[in-house]
């Protein structure tokens, strides 16, 4: 009976660890925290640039990872380019911003 009862503790153990790593993030991917963190994010930012009357954000994509701030998609102008890059910048807990906004 003892043999059995060590075993169970070994178990349990082991399953907690192995739980404790399946949440832990890695360069490819996000733990359970930052992944709630980027979504934070990224409806910040998407309400940010909902607010500039110079933005359509219904063509502006936006995804997180990491607190790394990716816009896409396209816009009218230049300036355009720049004020998105502008205002992801501004929001709280960007990290950077990578824009690959396209001019049409």
């Amino acid at each position: 009976m003892l043999y059995f009862q060590k075993i169970f503790k070994f178990m349990v153990c082991l399953f907690v660890v192995a739980a404790f790593i399946g949440c832990a993030s890695t360069d490819k991917r996000s733990g359970t925290g930052e992944k709630f963190d980027d979504t934070v994010i990224t409806t910040k930012v998407k309400s940010a640039i909902f607010a500039e009357p110079d933005l359509k954000v219904l063509q502006i994509s936006v995804e997180t990872f990491k607190g790394v701030v990716q816009l896409s998609g396209f816009v009218d102008s230049a300036q355009s380019v720049r004020k998105a890059g502008e205002v992801a910048r501004a929001v709280e807990g960007v990290e950077s911003v990578k824009n690959n906004l396209i001019v049409r």
